[in-house]
C-alpha cells in the first residue's frame, strides 16, 4: 500500500496538486477533537435544558424545552460539520489543530453538497458501525477516503507540507467576458487540453512578457483552430485561455455538482485588446470609425491565409520560441485565428 508521501491529489485532468493525503491516524485525532467540543456544547445543553425543566415546571412549557433541546442537538451533530467544512473551506476545529482539510477529489473546494453528504454518511461511517466502516473503507481506498468521502466526491488532505498551505484553483471568467464565455463550447476539450490550459494560467505571471504572449497565442490559436471556434476580431488569447479553464471547470462541477469558489492565479488580461504590433497602425475596434493611418505608414499587405488546425496536445512552452518566427501577422497585429498580438 502506498505511503502518504507517495501518494497526491491527481485530478482528472492528470494535474498532480502540491498536498498530501491525510493518514487514517490523523483523521482519527481530527475527529476525536471535533467530538469532544460536540460532546461539551451537548452536555451543556443538557444541564441548560436540566434547568428550565425544573424552573417552569409546566407542561406546555416543558414540552417546548424538550423540543427546543432535540433541535439544537440535531443541528450541534450535523450542523457542526457542515457549517464549519462549507464556512471554513473545508476544515472543523479538529482538521484545523491537524492540519488537515477537505476538498473535493478535482482539488475545489467543498461546497454545501459535500458537506451534507459526509455528514450524512457519517451515521454509517461511525454511528452505526462504531467507526469499523470509515477504517476499513479509509485503508483499502488508495485515497484513504471514507464511505462519505467516496459518495460526496471529496478527499481530506494535508495542509502542512514543505510546499505551503495546500490551495484550491479555481478559474474564473475575467469581468466583461461573461457574454463571449458562453459562446465556448469545452465539450470537444480533452483532458490533456485543460492540463496545459491550467499550467500556463498558473506560471503565466512568472514567464518573460515576450515568452508569455506567444505562448498564449500559440495555445489559444490551437485550442481555437481544433475546437471551431472563431474569436471575435481584437480577442486577446489570454482571455480566450481563462474563459475556456473557467467553462470547463463549471462543467466538470456541473456534472459532480460542486461549488467551486472563486479564485485567480494570474492576472487576466483585458477582455478585449486592440493593442497593435511594434510599428503598425492601430486598430479600429469593429462597429466604430476606421482609425486614421499616418501618411508615412507602409500600405497594408494581403493577410495570409490562417493555419490549419493543430492536431494533437496544444504545445508547451517547450517548443512556443522556436515556432514563433514562422506564425504569420497582419499589419494591425492580429494574428491568424483571431486573436491580437499583445504590443
Amino acid at each position: 500500500m502506498p505511503t502518504a508521501e507517495q501518494r497526491g491529489v491527481v485530478t482528472p485532468e492528470a494535474v498532480r496538486l502540491d498536498f498530501e493525503e491525510a493518514t487514517v491516524g490523523t483523521r482519527a485525532v481530527a475527529i476525536l477533537i471535533d467530538w469532544a467540543i460536540q460532546a461539551i456544547v451537548l452536555v451543556t445543553l443538557l444541564f441548560a435544558a436540566t434547568f428550565l425543566l425544573g424552573a417552569i415546571g409546566q407542561v406546555g412549557g416543558a414540552a417546548a424545552v424538550i423540543v427546543a433541546l432535540l433541535l439544537l442537538t440535531f443541528a450541534v451533530t450535523f450542523g457542526y460539520p457542515i457549517g464549519f467544512e462549507v464556512a471554513w473551506r473545508g476544515r472543523t476545529p479538529g482538521k484545523a489543530a491537524m492540519g488537515l482539510r477537505v476538498v473535493t477529489v478535482e482539488g475545489a473546494p467543498v461546497g454545501f453538497r459535500h458537506a451534507a453528504i459526509r455528514a450524512a454518511l457519517g451515521l454509517v461511517d461511525f454511528a452505526l458501525t462504531s467507526g469499523f466502516a470509515a477504517v476499513i473503507t479509509a485503508l483499502v481506498s488508495q485515497r484513504s477516503q471514507r464511505l462519505g468521502d467516496h459518495v460526496a466526491g471529496t478527499v481530506v488532505v494535508r495542509e502542512r507540507v514543505a510546499g505551503g498551505a495546500a490551495e484550491a484553483i479555481a478559474f474564473t471568467v475575467p469581468a466583461g467576458a461573461e457574454a463571449y464565455a458562453a459562446t465556448i463550447d469545452v465539450s470537444g476539450v480533452r483532458e490533456e487540453d485543460y492540463r496545459t490550459v491550467r499550467e500556463f494560467l498558473m506560471r503565466a505571471e512568472g514567464l518573460p512578457p515576450e515568452r508569455r504572449a506567444a505562448l498564449a497565442e500559440r495555445l489559444a490559436t490551437s485550442l481555437a483552430g481544433r475546437l471551431a471556434h472563431q474569436p471575435p476580431p481584437g480577442t486577446h488569447p489570454e482571455t480566450f485561455l481563462r474563459c475556456l479553464a473557467a467553462r470547463y471547470q463549471a462543467r466538470g462541477n456541473a456534472v459532480n455538482g460542486a461549488v467551486v469558489a472563486a479564485a485567480s492565479p494570474a492576472r487576466a488580461p483585458d477582455p478585449v485588446a486592440s493593442a497593435a504590433a511594434p510599428g503598425a497602425a492601430p486598430v479600429a475596434p469593429r462597429g466604430s470609425p476606421a482609425a486614421s493611418t499616418p501618411a508615412s505608414a507602409p500600405p497594408p499587405s494581403q493577410p495570409s491565409p490562417p493555419p490549419p488546425p493543430v492536431q494533437g496536445t496544444p504545445p508547451t512552452s517547450e517548443d512556443a520560441d522556436a515556432d514563433r518566427g514562422e506564425e504569420d501577422t497582419t499589419p494591425a497585429g492580429r494574428r491568424a485565428g483571431g486573436f491580437t498580438a499583445p504590443s
